[in-house]
């Protein structure tokens, strides 16, 4: 398949980026921080990227959905990067939908699909417990209990944890932390009694939440999927939403390297264009390649996933590679402007807290350079 997208997918792509850059660029973020808003999102942007059809992207016609696939997510994604545009749109439109769509059964779609799809209705998924992502090392429980479970324990670095309306958990029914079987999903409603949602507004001026849930209890059908087979819908929703998150890391990493260019353009040391340095023209050579092949990567991911089957590898790949360009390209547009690089009145500073914070959330480039070598092989 050529690496190159297809009419239909470039006039989506023409359209995210004129929207987020129009609706929502960099100066909404900063907006958002100053005013502390308790969302750390718009609402009303919200409502219009759910007509623009991006809440249901992922989401199937029959739900609702425009179905657009995960070429067209990461799409969306890469132009919500370059404009570090906030909304649950990874939280709510691919990861939960993804493993609503892989593990709840007919009921549970027709419920939420189409009020995810709507952008009616957060979700977002309570996964990991420590500082490291590590699905199979979580020990919350959830024990059998008047006729549901119990859940109890915490969870962590939660997207959207304060602003979501159901939470879908990854609870252990059996075994030990570190078992990968033994692990269900649960769909919790975020005001349930016993659960202790503390909001924390990270580095990237985004809503996370610390989870603690002390013996709440869900019903029977709040169940996602076989008990003791989280980990049938779990993997490879977690795959999608690792390749989008490439997908925005690639446009942080493009809106960096734009901006500095046109910086070497017009900034001058002694009467001398600094983009005649030869220097500096190296570094911006290098990062201008390095960008290159984590978009051929990144769309390859999303090529085989809209494909089927098993992406493990290629979504690992595609992690692994943005975070380290996306690494790269914050850190050389700091330096390569100098002084004004480091101050809060210029964008780079948000780019960077955003980049950082996206390169942990499930898996960082450690996490995921080991399972690519597992799956190759090594």
């Amino acid at each position: 398949m050529a690496l190159v997208l297809n009419e239909e997918q470039q006039l989506l792509k023409d359209s995210a980026e004129g929207f987020f850059g129009e609706k929502a660029p960099v100066s909404q973020l900063r907006q958002l921080r100053d005013d502390q808003d308790d969302n750390c999102f718009s609402k009303p942007l919200w409502g219009e990227m759910a007509e623009m059809g991006f809440s249901g992207i992922l989401v199937s016609e029959e739900h609702g959905g425009v179905d657009f696939g995960m070429v067209g997510a990461s799409v969306v994604a890469e132009a919500m990067g370059k404009n570090l545009s906030a909304s649950p749109f990874h939280a709510s439109s691919i990861v939960s939908a993804s493993i609503i769509a892989l593990g709840g059964n007919d009921q549970q779609k027709g419920q939420m699909l189409p009020a995810i799809a709507a952008g009616e209705m957060l979700v977002t998924l309570a996964v990991d417990e420590q500082g490291l992502h590590n699905p199979e090392g979580s020990s919350l429980k959830a024990e059998a209990s008047e006729g549901g479970y119990k859940l109890t324990g915490l969870k962590t670095f939660v997207q959207e944890g304060g602003t979501a309306d159901k939470i879908i958990v990854l609870a252990r029914t059996s075994g030990e932390a570190g078992d990968k079987d033994g692990l269900s999903l649960f769909v919790v409603d975020r005001r349930a009694g016993g659960l202790i949602v503390d909001q924390t507004v990270m580095t990237d001026s985004r809503g996370w939440a610390k989870m603690t849930f002390e013996g709440v209890q869900v019903d029977a059908d709040a169940l996602l999927g076989e008990e003791g087979g989280a980990m049938a819908a779990l993997d490879p929703a977690l795959d999608k939403a690792r390749i989008v998150l490439a997908a925005e890391m690639l446009g942080m990493a493009q809106e960096c390297l734009d901006v500095t260019v046109a910086y070497l353009k017009e900034r001058k040391q002694f009467g001398v264009l600094i983009g005649t340095f030869q220097g500096l023209q190296h570094r911006a050579a290098e990062l201008f390649s390095e960008i290159e092949v984590t978009r051929s990567v990144v769309l390859k991911a999303s090529q085989m996933a809209d494909m089927g089957g098993d992406v493990s590898w290629f979504a690992s790949l595609a992690k692994a590679k943005a975070c380290k360009t996306v690494e790269l390209a914050t850190n050389e547009a700091i330096q390569m402007h100098g002084g004004i690089g480091m101050t809060d009145e210029f964008d780079f500073g948000f780019f960077i807290k955003r980049a950082r914070v996206v390169q942990a959330l499930y898996g960082d480039y450690g996490y995921h350079a080991d399972r690519f070598a597992n799956r190759s092989g090594y």
